[in-house]
């Protein structure tokens, strides 16, 4: 169990923190919230102790002797501060104490999570970015904000990240002091990154369907971290079982022909390629235009035809320094056959990067960890665990190293 302050701050999307605090209890922390007076305005204290079960305070005059505006920084591992207000990030970049969230922001020595939101003619305003920056070059990380619907009929960047994208990238911070410095530093800032994601159905009849057990949740949680880490991605997006990130364009597709051919047309001008969906192998030779029936008790028989390789087409047509990374979904008996195996597709697929799962007995699919080996052109492994997000910035660690 961790301690985790989770500051809120004056703004409309004080609401979506309540979420936030559900998801951070049931993940097993302890969540102590400091709210600013102005987002008591918003959501009441009755709430946040309610949720928290903890006694909440929005200043440094009440339970003085605890000395709250030391204590509470000093004693807890992560402070998210969702939402982070234009004021806020103002107050934070300045070094004000004029409130407990801002002393707690001084006295913590622990990752710090900024979650801004706000509208769109602030966020943009020289005087944020600047904050932001400034906030950036401390060490903290500061997540960009989403794209869409505002107070009132506003639309733009300035919306309130979902609850659930805050709490993948805050766990993440907190299980990786390096992921925290990349998040932090924004080290793929100029680079195009783009993603592909989930499992291709390949149609029967127009009812039913070949596919697979792939979940899109490894590929979403790349291009949530690259997008984090100051990327522009596009993300292909193959039937995807969960939510894409926030900020990324999205390519839809069905079948393994649309994902070859959106991955194709798209990855041009890209500095990593990052071939994470599962394309099916095989597609019927002519599916039917009609819905199959039964017919008595006979069973079906299916022609079926290899489709494109899509990481191998990729890779042979890769304009010059891009980095294509491949992965490897594979059954083995021990990890030195799953070496074998993923060496033995690197060769064979041409690619900078393979990351090896071992997928016996249905492991890694829809699940929210993973287990991999990236491998490259030197054959030896570099061993990343953890939740998928930490995975995802392994992987891209190891490309952002072979674009440098």
């Amino acid at each position: 169990m961790s301690r985790i302050v989770l500051g809120v701050a004056g703004g409309i999307a004080a609401y979506k923190s309540c979420q936030l605090l559900r998801l951070f209890a049931e993940a097993g922390q302890d969540v102590t919230v400091v709210p600013t007076q102005n987002a008591l305005k918003f959501v009441g204290r009755a709430t946040w102790e309610a949720l928290s079960g903890k006694p909440v305070a929005p200043d440094v005059w009440e339970h003085t002797w605890a000395v709250p505006h030391v204590s509470i920084g000093r004693e807890v591992e992560l402070v998210v501060i969702a939402p982070a207000t234009a004021d806020l990030l103002a107050r934070a970049a300045m070094g004000r104490a004029d409130d407990l969230l801002t002393n707690v922001l001084l006295t913590a020595t622990c990752p710090v999570v900024m979650a801004p939101a706000m509208h769109t003619e602030m966020w943009n305003n020289a005087a944020t970015q600047a904050n932001v920056a400034t906030l950036r070059s401390r060490g903290i990380v500061v997540i960009e904000p989403a794209v869409g619907r505002l107070t009132g009929p506003d639309s733009g960047p300035g919306r309130l990240p979902e609850p659930e994208e805050i709490q993948s990238i805050a766990l993440t911070v907190l299980r990786s002091p390096a992921a925290a410095q990349a998040l932090a530093a924004r080290d793929l800032v100029g680079k195009k990154v783009v993603v592909s994601a989930g499992g291709t159905h390949e149609a029967l009849d127009p009812v039913r369907f070949l596919g697979n057990s792939s979940s899109g949740k490894m590929g979403v949680a790349i291009a949530r971290q690259a997008r984090q880490r100051g990327a522009a991605v596009r993300l292909v997006a193959a039937n995807l079982q969960v939510p894409a990130p926030s900020g990324v364009q999205v390519v839809p597709v069905v079948s393994t022909g649309e994902l070859a051919n959106a991955m194709s047309k798209h990855s041009d001008d890209a500095d990593i390629v990052i071939m994470a969906a599962a394309p099916a192998d095989f597609t019927p030779v002519e599916p039917s235009q009609t819905k199959l029936k039964k017919s008595g008790k006979a069973g079906l028989t299916l022609e079926l035809k290899q489709t494109t390789d899509v990481l191998a087409q990729l890779a042979e047509t890769a304009p010059t320094g891009q980095v294509v990374v491949g992965f490897a979904a594979e059954t083995a008996a021990s990890r030195d056959d799953l070496l074998d195996l993923g060496r033995a597709k690197l060769a064979r697929k041409g690619c900078q990067l393979l990351v090896l799962n071992d997928v016996t007995a249905g492991a890694v699919f829809g699940e929210d960890s993973n287990d991999v080996l990236i491998i490259g052109a030197s054959g030896e492994p570099i061993a990343a665990q953890g939740s998928k997000d930490l995975v995802a910035n392994a992987i891209l660690d190891a490309a952002a190293r072979l674009t440098s």
